[in-house]
């Protein structure tokens, strides 16, 4: 799916995302946010931040910048912001996450849930989240992984209209991204509905990866 058509899906869905979606995904947004390692004054990024459903369970003493691809999802983030008092948000913007305009080493997470099996280019999204997040820096990353477990095959099958309305590559594999990004994970868990999502917190290795 190329950018444009990204954008399209989710014109689509802005005024339906929280009410059709918002309990599906929460689990994995909660799990983000529970294994975080955030302190006071901390800079985090939120790649596809869309309607902002995670933007609440953010501690209010770190900043949060959130990008996306789709103008309407914004429009209902910046209204959380506004409802529910979201000083700490400072940001939330227009933005290809394959392309930011941020410096190099501006943040010290960077998140990306439900993100990275969307974008035209995978291995370009996480390299540019590795290039904003500071060396040592969090990375994390909520995706639906191919599996090769019979049973889950199934799932996979049955919830295939759910991932094509979203865009999703139904046979993107973990093993795969993570060997072509030079991703150092340090924790793994399943996440959401039959644990058919799996987050990874990753380490920013960027030193290790520039030496290579």
């Amino acid at each position: 799916m190329d950018l444009s058509s990204v954008e399209k899906a989710y014109q689509r869905l802005a005024g339906v995302y929280d009410t059709v979606f918002g309990a599906i995904f929460h689990p994995g947004r909660k799990a983000v946010l529970d294994h975080l390692d955030l302190n006071p004054g901390e800079k985090v990024l939120e790649m596809g931040v869309g309607t902002g459903l995670s933007l609440p369970l953010y501690p209010r003493d770190v900043e949060v910048y959130g990008i996306d691809i789709s103008e309407p999802m914004l429009e209902k983030a910046r209204e959380k912001k506004v409802s529910e008092h979201l000083d700490n948000v400072k940001l939330l913007e227009v933005m290809d996450a394959e392309e930011t305009t941020f410096e190099d080493d501006s943040f010290d997470v960077v998140v990306a849930a439900y993100v990275v099996t969307v974008v035209p280019n995978p291995k370009r999204c996480v390299d540019e989240m590795r290039r904003v997040c500071k060396p040592d820096g969090e990375l994390v990353i909520v995706n639906h992984f191919q599996s090769e477990n019979p049973v889950m095959g199934r799932l996979e099958r049955a919830l295939a209209p759910l991932s094509s309305a979203l865009g999703w590559r139904p046979n993107m594999r973990q093993r795969e991204l993570v060997e072509e990004t030079d991703l150092d994970v340090v924790e793994q868990r399943r996440v959401n509905l039959f644990g058919y999502w799996t987050m990874l917190k990753c380490r920013n290795n960027k030193d290790a990866s520039a030496s290579k």
